[in-house]
């Protein structure tokens, strides 16, 4: 999951609460201070908030318009995702453009880079998920959970039994191919040559699994996915 980077600051307290450091960004000057606080670590918590946000703002449409570009390429010259299409299609699922979005995220969704919601499709994450690479293993990710939904009537709504999410997102974590040993050391900078593969599988469906509302604690979330 991908979340914006958070910057210290030197800035006073009142700034640090109401993020006054961030200036309106409709001036080419107004960005270039509020790019120079950020980079030398001078901008508040707030305004490192408000910072990204306007960002978001700026760049959805190209966001957006890159995202759907690489799902539209994904979808026609990927394996794993062609493989993962046409086996849902045998299910009766219909997976493609009209209902594979690309959207940006904000506020309770910063955590996320996608998600499967059997009546409203899959959600990508555009601001989030920048690169071709990345966005092939988020697609097949959310790809797994829909095809467990079509095969197994998997329930994955957010108030569902926590057992149905923890199964389907071991699930797809192995399938997708995103705890491949290559992604964890070029991206997660994890050095590990053994388990890593199962330990990835486990440290995500955990993640995913507190990320749900119905999810009391980070023990709750252990104790579910460790019954697999």
């Amino acid at each position: 999951m991908a979340n914006h980077p958070s910057s210290t600051s030197s800035s006073s307290p009142s700034s640090q609460q109401d993020a006054s450091d961030f200036l309106p960004s409709n001036t080419w000057w107004n960005r270039s201070v509020n790019f120079f606080r950020m980079v030398t670590g001078r901008m508040s918590p707030g305004g490192a908030q408000k910072y990204w946000a306007d960002a978001d703002d700026r760049y959805s449409a190209f966001d957006c318009k890159r995202c759907e570009e690489s799902r539209d390429y994904l979808l026609k010259y990927s394996p794993i995702i062609r493989f993962m299409n046409e086996n849902i299609h045998k299910l009766g699922g219909d997976l493609g453009p009209h209902n594979i979005h690309c959207r940006t995220c904000r506020g309770d969704e910063e955590a996320m880079q996608g998600g499967f919601d059997h009546k409203y499709g899959i959600k990508i994450c555009a601001n989030y998920v920048q690169e071709r690479s990345v966005l092939e293993d988020v697609l097949a990710h959310e790809m797994v959970h829909a095809y467990d939904h079509l095969r197994f009537k998997t329930n994955l709504t957010l108030e569902d039994d926590l057992r149905h999410a923890a199964c389907s997102e071991i699930r797809a974590s192995n399938l997708s191919g995103e705890c491949r040993w290559a992604n964890e050391f070029f991206r997660n900078k994890i050095l590990s040559f053994t388990n890593h593969h199962q330990d990835c599988v486990r440290r995500r469906a955990i993640r995913s699994v507190m990320g749900r509302p119905n999810c009391k604690d980070d023990v709750q979330a252990v104790k579910v996915v460790n019954e697999f």
